[in-house]
Formats: C-alpha cells, sequence, structure tokens
C-alpha cells in the first residue's frame, strides 16, 4: 500500500519548507531510516529520513521549491503501483501541487540541468531581503557549498551558500537590490544553456508597480526582481509620471559615502552618475543640493530629509504596531533603593579581570524572579497560555537601523560574568549586522535599558510573543527618607509593561516585589 509523506513540520515556528536537495530519485528503492531530502526551514537546513520502506513512486515538490507544511512531498509504495488516485484527492484537496509551491510559476520548463535559486528567508520574519555583495560573477564556476552572496535581513547581514554546482548563468538581484522572499535571485545551471525563457517568465512573475506609466514611455525592464524600478525605467518615463517613482535605496561608492558624510552632504539630494545611478566621489564634490530633483523643500527657512525606510525599520514598524494594538498594555511602575547595589558591584569588580555592569545586576535578578513567577515569563494564544519554566531573556540593543533583541539563553543558570560576557558580544555583533536569527529568537522576556542615556523612567511595547517588557531607567542621587531620616540615595526607577491577557496586575506586582528583592540585596544573585 502506498505510504504518503507530507512536507514535514521540522520546528516550532515553520509554516513552509524548501526542498533544498533530494538524496533520491523516482524508481529507486527506500529502506526506512533512509535520507531522502535536505528540506531547509525557517530555522536550519535539515536532513529528512523515510519512515517507510518501499520504491520511491513519486516527487511532489521539485528542488529548490517551497510548499507549506503538509503539502504531497512523495509516495512511497511498491514497484508499478498506481498512485494516481492518491495524486488526484491530494490536487482536489489543496489544489495542484505545482500551484501551490512559493517559488515560482510554472510558465515555462526547466531543463533538469538548471538549477532556479530564490532569495531565501533567513529569519522567521523576513518578508525581503537585500543583496549586500556577490562573491560569484556570471561566468564563475559554483561548486555547492560556495559562498554566492551575503543578504542583508532584517535581522543581519548573512552568507548564503550554493546547494547547486554549475555554472552561474544569471544574477536576477543585482547587488544593492531589494527583493520579496521567493523573487529569482540567480540561476545555476551547465555553461552555454540559454535561461532567457526562464528569465522572461521570472519578469512576468515579479515585476509589478501600481503607478500608471504612459503608453509610449514602456520600455523592457532588465531585472528579475520585485525591488525599485531601474533607473533605465525612470530616465525613459515622462516628467509627470516621474515624480511617482520612489527610490527605496540609496547607492553610492563607499568613498563617496565617506565624503558626504565628511561635508555633511545628504545622499539623497544627488544624482548619481555611475553605472546604474550610482552615486560617486564627483557627484559628491559637484553636488549643487539645491539644485537637485529629490530637494522636496528648500528655502532659507525650511529643509528636510527624505530616509528611506530600510528592511529592519520596516519589520521593526510591523511587528511594534501589531503588538502594540493587539496586546492589552498596562504599566507598573517602581522605585528600587540601589546603594547595595552600587557597593556589590564595586567590590565584584574589584576582583582581577572582572567587570560586571548594572545591567547585568539587573538580567540576573530578573531571571531569577522569573523562575518564581512562570506566569509572567509567558506566552499568550486564543486557546491557552504557556508558561515558560527556562528563561531566555532578550536584551533590547539599539543599532543604526533600529532596534534588535540578541537572546540570553538560561540566563538564571548564568554567574554575572558570563552575563556581561554575552551581553557585550551580542551588543558588538549587532552593530556589525553579525548576529545570526538563532541568536535573536525564543525570548521568553525582554529588558530595555536607556538608563546609560540619561533616561530616568520611560515604557517600552512589548515584545511579542512575550507577555511582558522591563524598561530600566538610570540611577540617581537624590534625597530619600531611610529611618524616618532624610539623607542621601541612589535610586533606579522601572517600568514593566504586562500584557493584560496573561499578566494580571497582582501577579506583575508579585514579580515586581521578588525582583527589589533581588536587586536592593544582591548578595542573593550569587547565594
Amino acid at each position: 500500500m502506498a505510504e504518503i509523506i507530507n512536507m514535514p513540520r521540522l520546528s516550532d515556528t515553520m509554516e513552509e519548507g524548501t526542498v533544498a536537495k533530494w538524496f533520491k530519485k523516482v524508481g529507486d528503492l527506500i529502506s526506512e531510516g533512509d535520507i531522502l531530502a535536505e528540506i531547509e526551514t525557517d530555522k536550519a537546513t535539515m536532513e529528512f529520513e523515510a519512515f517507510y520502506s518501499g520504491v520511491l513512486l513519486y516527487i511532489g515538490i521539485k528542488e529548490g521549491a517551497t510548499a507549506p507544511v503538509d503539502n504531497l512531498l512523495a509516495i512511497i509504495g511498491k514497484k508499478g503501483e498506481d498512485i494516481s488516485a492518491h495524486v488526484a484527492i491530494k490536487s482536489d484537496l489543496s489544489k495542484p501541487v505545482e500551484e501551490n509551491l512559493i517559488v515560482k510559476k510554472d510558465i515555462t520548463k526547466i531543463p533538469e540541468n538548471i538549477y532556479i535559486i530564490n532569495m531565501p528567508r533567513l529569519s522567521d520574519t523576513m518578508e525581503e531581503g537585500t543583496v549586500s555583495s556577490w562573491l560569484k560573477n556570471v561566468g564563475d564556476k559554483v561548486v555547492e557549498g560556495d559562498i554566492l552572496a551575503e543578504i542583508e535581513t532584517d535581522k543581519a547581514t548573512m552568507e548564503f551558500e550554493s546547494f547547486y554546482s554549475g555554472t552561474l548563468l544569471h544574477i536576477g538581484i543585482k547587488k544593492g537590490e531589494s527583493a520579496i522572499v521567493d523573487s529569482l535571485l540567480a540561476i545555476i545551471g551547465d555553461v552555454g544553456t540559454d535561461v532567457s525563457s526562464i528569465i522572461n517568465s521570472s519578469l512576468n512573475d515579479y515585476i509589478s508597480t501600481n503607478e500608471p506609466v504612459a503608453e509610449n514611455n514602456k520600455v523592457d525592464i532588465p531585472i528579475t526582481s520585485k525591488i525599485k524600478l531601474s533607473e533605465k525605467l525612470v530616465s525613459q518615463t515622462s516628467d509627470t509620471h516621474r515624480e511617482l517613482i520612489t527610490y527605496n535605496r540609496i547607492i553610492a561608492s563607499p568613498l563617496a559615502k565617506k565624503i558626504a558624510k565628511e561635508k555633511g552632504i545628504n545622499l539623497s539630494q544627488i544624482i548619481g552618475s555611475g553605472d546604474g545611478g550610482r552615486i560617486i566621489k564627483r557627484d559628491i564634490e559637484n553636488s549643487q543640493p539645491e539644485n537637485s530633483q529629490f530637494n522636496s523643500i528648500s528655502s532659507e527657512v525650511e529643509s528636510v530629509s527624505e530616509i528611506a525606510n530600510g528592511q529592519m525599520r520596516k519589520i521593526i514598524a510591523k511587528r511594534l504596531a501589531s503588538s502594540k494594538f493587539t496586546a492589552p498594555h498596562y504599566y507598573l511602575g517602581v522605585e528600587f533603593e540601589m546603594d547595595n547595589a552600587i557597593s556589590f558591584r564595586n567590590q565584584f569588580n574589584s576582583i582581577p579581570d572582572t567587570k560586571i555592569s548594572f545591567n547585568d545586576i539587573v538580567i540576573k535578578a530578573t531571571s531569577l524572579a522569573l523562575k518564581k513567577h512562570p506566569q509572567v515569563n509567558s506566552r499568550w494564544f486564543d486557546d491557552k497560555i504557556i508558561q515558560h519554566h527556562h528563561v531566555h531573556i532578550g536584551v533590547a540593543v539599539a543599532v543604526q537601523e533600529g532596534l534588535v533583541v540578541p537572546v540570553v539563553r538560561f540566563a538564571n543558570e548564568l554567574s554575572l560574568p558570563q552575563i556581561g560576557t554575552k551581553v557585550k558580544d551580542y551588543a558588538s555583533r549587532a552593530r556589525d549586522k553579525k548576529l545570526t536569527p538563532n541568536e535573536m529568537e525564543e525570548s521568553t522576556f525582554t529588558i530595555s535599558n536607556l538608563g546609560m542615556f540619561g533616561i530616568q523612567e520611560f515604557t517600552s511595547i512589548i515584545n511579542q510573543p512575550n507577555s511582558a517588557i522591563l524598561s530600566i531607567g538610570n540611577i540617581i542621587e537624590k534625597p530619600v527618607v531611610k529611618n524616618g531620616q532624610i539623607v542621601i540615595g541612589n535610586t533606579m526607577k522601572l517600568t514593566l509593561a504586562c500584557d493584560h491577557r496573561s499578566v494580571d496586575g497582582v501577579i506583575g506586582s508579585r514579580f515586581l516585589e521578588t525582583l527589589k528583592s533581588y536587586i536592593e540585596n544582591p548578595v542573593t544573585l550569587i547565594i
């Protein structure tokens, strides 16, 4: 009897998978435990083994193609067995298999020696990516495992390697350009193979604009991803429609950027004369910003700068808006005495080669408090609340493009120096865009600290799917009352933002009481 194998769910967040490679082909004998394929999930590329023995009768998802979880992946059965009914049933339930594939429409037949590579989904929140650099050129030999390009996501810049060997025949997304996930990135195959039909099909699939363009100004667009209109289109578009074009990314040489920064010149006001409209050195040196067509307002009194929203900024905006308007926030503000914490830190840092920060103390104290209050260390679902018994603290880190949240895993089990080392490493690599998606996932609680900027108190938006976020202000010296006497003391204000669906006010208050006992008596952090 034929056994149906569907696209497996290989991670808790996986919604679709890409078949990176098939190790078996139709007609091969399969034994239970054999590796059938490599499947790329939203977190990793994993080997998928067979749970049945027989003959591989059908492959439903080709190499390089992406399909939702539970889509028909393969059929194993007896040699010569009729499986048409199974394929037909699956087609009736979820449309023909090819129509469910996200990679591309089956407009043109792809030769067996051609491999289509699409913009990968390199993080759980990635919707589009930017090619930071190509490490291969058209015509270069590519070996499986070679790094093809560096791709900038909403979280980091990551190396993207090839799953195939052959010759790089086509680059669909140029350096500096952005495209949605699954847009045509490149084509690999045998040298000399004509791929023009595939490129033209991809052009029809991915190029679109909602803005009207005059009939006599239409042009052939020489790119194959859903990105900004090329400069060729700009030059051939009438003045009426020219103003409708929005530039999503400023392309400039490193030297031009350096000179512009030194001179305080806004690159958005410069028209590039290099290839593809790239801004180069002479454009900066000869710049006349007041004559630029991109100057929205220019006068002695008023001026503006137009800054395109990058990938990270757009994703942050989307997630924060979703959190703010779906989770009913409420806020609990407290003020802790910090004299003991200051003395504790000074003594701790007197140990050679040891240095901890107040932020490290707060992270450690918070993680211990969360162990005692799993209701705060939770996640809301419509039909249930999941309380985590492990503590993964997300630490908000500001970068030029916005905010990232690397995760200190099992923070309650780490020493203060270990926490300090991890946070410093994450902060450094975050600013260099070297964090991996895995290092920014699965937080159970988040801490945001603006104390180093002199902020006394503030509120934060919950970093979903967490149920709460703690905002930390700076330590200030002021008069306080101790034992009925007014003395000079040090205090710090904290604000806990909670999702009222999963954390009631009393629960949040009790958590803060426990946190207070740890921070005001920091020796308990090392007992």
